[in-house]
Formats: structure tokens, sequence, C-alpha cells
């Protein structure tokens, strides 16, 4: 099967605890650390089996196949890959029945990434899981003193819309966010727009 590691932890002797999003399901597993392993990163798409072990509850990685991209030796795509998917460990981490949306999700995100800014890409993502799990606020109403905005809107973690006076940060364009959340495109976005929503997608799905 194949999947996206979205977390690792290191345990007793360099093992690893690897979580990943396949289609259907959520894995935490283990794997064994040797000399015969290829490394293995927060980001990379592998092809792997799970193995049922008789001493734990967790089942043990094997058979890894590291799957690579086209774009996987530009550092700085890289990079902003790793968090960005590292954030789905956190958000994903009580879940119970993912279904394929978040698999397919990433895994068009990946094929995405290098075609055009990956930062817009992120964010058309990110709508789309908002609007997948109910959370997507088209109102333009601030959250914070629940008056109408008027102008243009400031968006805090999970993109929720205040006014530019009430969270002190910038402003975007509310023609750019209609475009973003009804046809889920950054076209109309500013490059320094899709900068500061960046930097609220860091703060967690």
């Amino acid at each position: 099967m194949q999947g996206y590691i979205i977390n690792l932890n290191k345990v007793k002797d360099e093992d690893l605890i690897v979580t990943i999003v396949s289609k259907g399901s959520l894995d935490t597993l283990y794997r064994f650390y040797g000399a015969r392993h290829g490394t293995i990163n927060i980001g990379f798409k592998i092809d792997y089996e799970k193995e049922p072990s008789s001493k734990s509850t967790i089942s043990r990685l094997k058979d890894v196949i590291h799957i690579g991209f086209k774009w996987i030796n530009d550092y700085k795509l890289l990079r902003l890959w790793q968090d960005f998917l590292a954030l789905f460990a956190k958000h994903l981490k009580d879940a119970e029945d993912i279904g394929d949306f978040y698999f397919d999700i990433i895994d068009s995100a990946s094929q995405e990434w290098n075609q055009q800014n990956p930062k817009r890409v992120a964010i058309e993502a990110y709508v789309k899981i908002l609007e997948h799990e109910g959370r997507l606020h088209r109102e333009a109403i601030c959250f914070l003193c629940s008056r109408p905005i008027e102008n243009d809107i400031s968006l805090i973690r999970a993109f929720l819309p205040t006014h530019q006076k009430c969270t002190h940060s910038l402003g975007i364009n509310a023609g750019a966010l209609k475009e973003l959340y009804e046809n889920k495109s950054s076209l109309f976005l500013s490059d320094k727009e899709v900068d500061r929503l960046w930097l609220v997608l860091l703060e967690g799905l």
C-alpha cells in the first residue's frame, strides 16, 4: 500500500514510530533500525507493508520503498512540503476513520507542488479541508467582536474572519477570498496575502 509520512518519533536504539496517511487509514507503525533500511523522513511518499506483531499492539513497518517526487532535490520545496505535511499529524491524531479524503488531498498537492508557488497549493488544499470538515466560514462576521466586516478581512487560525482593527494583522481582499472559497483558487491573492495565509496555516489545521 502507499502513503505519506506525517510524523516520526525516535524510540530506543534509533527505532522509529512512523505515522502514515494512506487511502482509507491512518497507520501508526514500528520501524526497527537497521543498516539495510533506507532513509525515510516526514513528507516522503512510500510503498509499504504492515506486519502484525505478537509482542505489541503496533504493527511493524516493512518492505518500504521510497516513491520520489520530481522536485525532491529542491531543498526549499521539500522544506515547505515537510512543514505542510507535519500539520496533519496533530490534526488527525485522534481520527479513527479518515476515508480517502486526506490521502487524496495530499497526493494532489504533491503533484502541483512545483507547478506554482507551493504556499498557494497548500492554501487551496486547506480551504478544501475546511469545507470538507464543515469549518469554512464564508460569512463576513468578525469572530472576535461579532460585527459585520465591510472592508478587507483579516484571517486568524482556521481561517476565521476578523476585522483588521481587532487583530492588527494584514487584511485580505474580500473578492480574492470569495474566489478562494468558491473556486479553491488563490489566483487573485497577492504574494503578500499568500505569505500571510501561509503563516496562519502553520499555526495548525
